[in-house]
């Protein structure tokens, strides 16, 4: 006969007693939107001075404590950290001990599943992977901003039930993710929103470089007019002048970008290839205006960017140190 963990799904108590470890962003908002939902936060660890404060505002009187002892109070503890931490985190709670048996495990990291937890699996604890699919500010108004979000759920199919009814408490939806599936799945949002982020910024800074006073009040309707019609059509919401094959206006854009803001050149590039590949596949971009679009965006690569048939200016050295694109963190 095959043994019984001691707490099935279905025979969970209907509050759990609710411990954090990490007390970044998300832990706390998680926790905090539990308690709402009648679970008891009963420990939180944190380093940090930010962390600690945030703990205190999210979570004001549960105490402060080492992450085993966080496992020692707990039948529900959230692991908060950074993906690469992890699976050593994982690895030093179960072989410390502090794991126990029916204890629910749950990670919010997008890039694993449940494979990440087999340590702490083999000790007895029931493993969940629940990642919110929304960035936080480390502030309340992510607990309200839980209201609807997608969870990209990976869980054993006997813990499916608690994954879910866990999601929906803290008002989110569930999404099933397949363990092998996790990276392309977290690589997408990260490409969505992460580098959503960079472009804005970006776009924000160059617009302020030309004069405007107001530009995240110029960008607002724009941005939020595109993500709407992107989000419902697709490539077909794809406008511009990439879009359209305006080869000369691309050109354009590359020369003064070269003299403003020559750390912006790489991203544009490679953005308007990407956009000009798709709308190609979609017959947006049509193919005579192709051939001009993407020798202008290739030439771009090796210096100033020059309206086919007149003379480009030259600008600062794109491969000149200080110079390289900027990176962007999650």
């Amino acid at each position: 006969m095959n043994p019984t963990p001691p707490f099935e799904a279905q025979d969970r108590p209907a509050r759990l007693t609710v411990g954090v470890v990490g007390a970044g962003r998300v832990g706390p908002a998680l926790a905090a939107a539990l308690q709402l939902a009648g679970h008891r936060p009963v420990a939180v660890s944190g380093v940090s001075d930010t962390s600690v404060r945030r703990a205190a505002e999210l979570l004001p009187e549960v105490p402060l404590v080492a992450p085993a002892e966080v496992l020692a109070r707990a039948d529900l503890v959230l692991l908060t950290v950074p993906d690469d931490a992890l699976a050593g985190l994982v690895s030093g709670l179960a072989e410390t001990g502090a794991v126990r048996p029916g204890q629910l495990l749950v990670h919010t990291s997008g890039r694993y599943g449940t494979a990440v937890l087999d340590p702490a699996t083999r000790a007895g604890a029931l493993p969940l992977a629940l990642h919110p699919a929304m960035t936080f500010t480390g502030t309340s108004v992510d607990v309200q901003r839980l209201a609807g979000c997608s969870f990209g759920v990976t869980s054993p199919d006997e813990l499916r039930m608690a994954a879910e009814a866990l999601v929906i408490e803290m008002g989110g939806e569930p999404e099933w993710i397949a363990e092998s599936a996790r990276p392309l799945y977290h690589a997408a949002l990260a490409i969505g929103a992460n580098h959503l982020v960079t472009l804005v910024a970006q776009s924000m800074e160059l617009l302020h470089d030309a004069g405007v006073q107001a530009p995240d009040r110029m960008l607002g309707p724009l941005l939020g007019a595109a993500l709407d019609n992107a989000l419902r059509s697709g490539d077909a919401a794809l406008t511009g002048p990439v879009a359209r094959g305006d080869a000369g206006t691309v050109a354009a854009h590359v020369t003064e970008l070269r003299r403003h803001a020559p750390q912006s050149v790489a991203g544009y590039l490679a953005m308007a290839r990407t956009t000009a590949d798709r709308a190609l596949a979609h017959g947006l971009l049509k193919p005579e205006l192709a051939e001009d679009l993407l020798e202008v965006l290739a030439d771009g690569d090796d210096g100033p960017g020059t309206t086919p048939g007149t003379p480009g200016t030259s600008g600062p050295d794109p491969d000149a140190p200080g110079h390289g694109p900027g990176g962007g963190d999650r």
